[in-house]
């Protein structure tokens, strides 16, 4: 009995607690995985002009509805697409005798409201940022309500057209985010505004509504956890409405920072005569943010360089419709990609990426809406307002952005400051403006000179344009490096961070970027990741590895660099992998590392413990994670070089004869089951065969940007092998060829050759293969993306498998790794074909090879260029950058720069020098 009391009683106390705090009911669903259908009407385009269903939160036009408008789109609706909105619901009798707001948490764009046929209010305009009406008088509590919501997609006011429609992503219209009821007390605690900074000093605004005098608000911290934090703060209330200021001082609390994201939680209440009244709960971090002009930010004391991103709230199904799952999402990735820090592009985000930037630690500029145009003063100051009372109490929040490349209203700056408690920096994208130079796109010399020779904290909001597989991973490495020594360098965010495909429900669900115009992301419109995401997480790891050879007399040491701004070394965790990959079973040994003691922004080394047999083994695989064992990166250390590689699996002697003949213009060489035909007079292999057939593996080699003038053949045997060899001369036929066939069936193909000149896009050899004759590839190098000149880092070295597919980066099917591209670091590659297959090996290291021609995509910049070499197959020592959409390959820094070749005296010892084996039988 006693037992049962007790559980009653509880119950009691926590209703009554309920009671005072802030409930909500959610008239809609919470975001694209959870919806709820309310009745709907279009006005124009698809599906108009009936009245029907439509999930809530949603954005219309990927429901079927209206029309797909893209912001550079000239659209005849403008104006008339408006959606019609009825839904019925129910006020719990408990909630009588409160007050009652019905609030929007995102409307795209101008929002009219009707409770039971009378307006909730004037019309909201402006599409980012939540918004809330006083019902009370209009509901009846226990009873059905009708709530009417009428969405223009186009507003009524100018100024939001400007700031909002007129952008260059996707535009739609809708109830894009929740919708729901609030209540609370007719006297209540109706905002709250914190300031904790990292001395430990917590400042609360609070703003009250029908607070009567002599009332008390007070305030306690807590852990996360629920551990008190010294003692609650309290406060007399003198005026009705009034904004109570509580002040205290924590001791020694532990920092929020994008490393270390430890956070807070507040209880705020108002009561009287020890009666709570209203309660509200709000977490919250300890840290400071500081502008040092002609220096850089400093948050909690530490100077910070961003590694950033652009993001739109996007998913492909849903538009701007998104939820906790897929910000939870978003957030990882970018935090596995070794990334502090991410930008609003070009609106305030869901509430819930925020609190997820709070929980896994990212720094966030949130901006105030404005692409080139902006908003006028009485509407910025009203969007600021609310964008303000939604996001202050963010941690992650440390910058407010007004507006976007032209897009701002410079009345509106000084309104931040005011509404600001913490007073945060205000900066302009693409402006130089407070001390902050945040132009965009600048040219590698011209925004490297920034840092030299200019006096502002450089720090673009949007650099090294992603246009499909430019930017981003291109380029960064120069970029980067003079970015972290350059004191007046604060980093930069990279644009962008999702391909936004959106399904055509009028075009049978083609994923659509709107061309070259949303093709723009690290990843796919699914998340799926291209080649520049594993760049940037090698390029931004707070661990740097100093390059490294591993030769005989490896003692072990590596030299590595803390690049954390909190962090110390000890608390991450390394380990090590050998690999053999010659035997037939893999072999592997691996152990783990102890951590040096490495404070941030100083050097170090770590020290692996390897086995007295390393030097049998391939590679050395060293991996990195950080204190919360999520990894860093892994680094390849090559151990066996490709002429040891090449020895272990060329077989030349063997017991059958090479037979060579002549034939009019072609040598034909036969062993084993192989027959080649060569021209005698170019060298250029003919035609390969065994006894399946032909293998369509010919017209090579061609020397690519230079000449190739292989000439005067001649043939010999030579201790069993035939060997067709050009003859030398300086004027006419300075590049030479060597073709040894062994008795193996092995084939050596040895060329010696001059690049065309002194600078080269590329250089090396081409071959003909048709490639609709192609299934796959195996081979081992350097993996499994492809790379560029400029983008070599993030792969790792290892034996990879690929199967043939058309992807093309940025479009359907998105499907990752590519398989036309550039490869580096190859040892030798089997080229599996539809009909027969063939290996080839080098014994030179950094030997690129080169599968096919992707499709050149159509750049109205011609800046985003796809070089690649004639024929179809190609083995090189040297290849082409990219560039992107918004600056060409070569001025995007030194690695997207041309080759440079300066032994260009026709003397044979100054030529370079490529060799490749031939497996046309199957010996490996």
């Amino acid at each position: 009995m006693k037992r049962n009391f007790l559980i009653i009683f509880l119950c009691l106390i926590s209703c009554f607690v309920k009671a005072q705090e802030t409930q909500k009911l959610y008239l809609s669903g919470t975001g694209n995985d959870k919806t709820v259908n309310w009745d709907f009407f279009c006005t124009a385009g698809n599906n108009s002009g009936k009245w029907t269903s439509i999930p809530v939160p949603s954005n219309w036009e990927l429901q079927g509805f209206g029309k797909y408008n893209y912001g550079f789109a000239k659209d005849s609706s403008r104006g008339k697409e408006k959606g019609l909105y009825k839904h019925t619901f129910k006020v719990p009798n408990a909630w009588k005798g409160k007050t009652i707001n019905i609030v929007f948490e995102g409307v795209m764009t101008d929002t009219e409201v009707k409770i039971n046929g009378k307006s909730a209010g004037v019309t909201h305009e402006g599409a980012y940022y939540a918004f809330r009406y006083d019902i009370t008088s209009l509901v009846n509590v226990g009873e059905n309500n009708l709530l009417e919501v009428t969405v223009a997609k186009h507003s009524a006011n100018a100024s939001v057209n400007e700031a909002e429609r007129k952008g260059d992503f996707w535009i739609f219209g809708g109830i894009f985010r929740p919708v729901y009821l609030e209540t609370l007390p007719t006297q209540h605690i109706e905002r709250v505004a914190l300031d904790a900074d990292d001395k430990g000093i917590f400042n609360a605004n609070i703003y009250l509504k029908n607070a009567k005098v002599s009332q008390l608000i007070s305030a306690q911290i807590y852990t996360l956890d629920g551990k008190k934090i010294g003692s609650p703060i309290q406060q007399k209330v003198s005026k009705a409405n009034e904004i109570v200021g509580l002040k205290s001082q924590v001791n020694s609390p532990l920092l929020w920072s994008s490393e270390k994201p430890n956070r807070y939680k507040v209880i705020l209440t108002l009561s009287e005569n020890n009666k709570v009244i209203h309660s509200v709960e709000k977490k919250f971090g300890f840290r400071s943010v500081l502008v040092k002009q002609r220096d850089g930010v400093y948050v909690n004391g530490k100077k910070i360089k961003f590694k950033g991103v652009n993001r739109h709230s996007f998913w492909p199904t849903s538009g701007r419709t998104t939820s906790k799952e897929i910000s939870l999402l978003d957030v990882k990735l970018m935090k596995d990609m070794n990334m502090n820090a991410v930008r609003m592009s070009h609106y305030p985000p869901d509430d819930h990426f925020l609190e997820v930037c709070d929980s896994l630690g990212l720094y966030v500029m949130d901006e105030l809406a404005g692409w080139h145009g902006n908003y006028d003063t009485p509407t910025g100051t009203k969007l600021l307002k609310e964008l303000m009372v939604h996001d202050e109490n963010h941690p992650s929040v440390i910058f407010w952005i007004n507006g976007n490349e032209g897009g701002h209203n410079y009345e509106l700056d000084p309104i931040f400051q005011q509404e600001d408690i913490q007073k945060r920096p205000v900066i302009h994208a693409w402006e130089a403006f407070a001390g902050f130079d945040t132009q965009h796109y600048r040219e590698y010399n011209y925004g490297i000179g920034n840092y030299d020779n200019g006096h502002n904290i450089v720090m673009p909001t949007e650099f090294l344009h992603g246009m499909y597989d430019g930017g981003h991973g291109a380029g960064l490495e120069d970029y980067w490096e003079k970015m972290w020594v350059s004191p007046l360098s604060a980093g930069g965010f990279l644009w962008d961070f999702v391909d936004q495909g959106i399904v055509r429900t009028d075009k049978n669900g083609v994923l659509d970027t709107d061309g070259n115009h949303a093709a723009d992301g690290i990843v796919g419109p699914y998340r799926e990741k291209e080649g520049s995401y594993f760049t940037i997480k090698e390029v931004w790891s707070p661990i740097k590895f100093e390059a490294k050879e591993i030769t005989p007399d490896f003692d072990g040491v590596l030299n590595i660099e803390n690049r954390y701004s909190f962090t110390n070394i000890n608390e991450c965790t390394f380990s090590w992998k050998l690999k053999q990959f010659v035997s037939k079973s893999l072999v592997e040994k691996s152990g783990s590392v102890v951590s040096p003691n490495i404070r941030p922004n100083e050097k170090g080394i770590i020290k692996l413990s390897l086995p007295a047999d390393w030097q049998t083994y391939d590679v050395l695989y060293v991996t990195a994670k950080d204190a919360s064992k999520q990894e860093i990166f892994t680094w390849s250390f090559k151990i066996s070089l490709p002429n040891k590689i090449a020895e272990s699996i060329v077989k030349k002697s063997g017991s059958d004869e090479v037979k060579i003949t002549t034939i009019d213009s072609l040598y034909t060489i036969s062993v084993k089951s192989l027959q080649l035909s060569i021209n005698k007079f170019t060298g250029l292999l003919q035609k390969v065969q065994n006894e399946k057939g032909v293998i369509p593996f010919n017209n090579g080699p061609i020397v690519q940007e230079g000449a190739t003038n292989f000439k005067n053949f001649s043939q010999r045997v030579e201790n069993g092998n035939v060997i067709i060899t050009s003859t030398f001369d300086r004027k006419n036929s300075y590049n030479t060829l060597e073709w040894t066939i062994y008795p193996s069936g092995w084939v050596k193909m040895k060329v010696n050759y001059f690049p065309g000149d002194y600078f080269t896009t590329f250089f090396g050899v081409n071959f003909s293969f048709p490639e609709n004759q192609i299934k796959g590839i195996e081979y081992m190098g350097n993996g499994p993306f492809r790379v560029w000149k400029n983008r070599m880092k993030g792969n790792q070295f290892g034996v990879w498998q690929k199967e043939y597919n058309t992807t093309e980066t940025g479009e359907i099917p998105f499907l990752y790794p590519e398989f036309k591209g550039y490869y580096s670091n190859m040892y030798w590659c089997k080229f599996i074909g539809k009909e027969q297959n063939f290996t080839v090996v080098t014994e030179n290291e950094d030997i690129f090879f080169r599968l096919f021609t992707p499709a050149f995509k159509q750049d109205p910049y011609k800046n985003y260029q796809i070089n690649f070499p004639n024929g179809d197959i190609s083995f090189l020592q040297g290849i082409a950058g990219i560039g992107s959409k918004t600056n060409k390959t070569e001025n995007s820094g030194p690695m997207g720069m041309k080759n440079i070749y300066y032994d260009y005296e026709k003397e044979p010892a100054r030529a370079k020098e490529l060799i490749l084996y031939f497996d046309f039988v199957g010996n490996k």
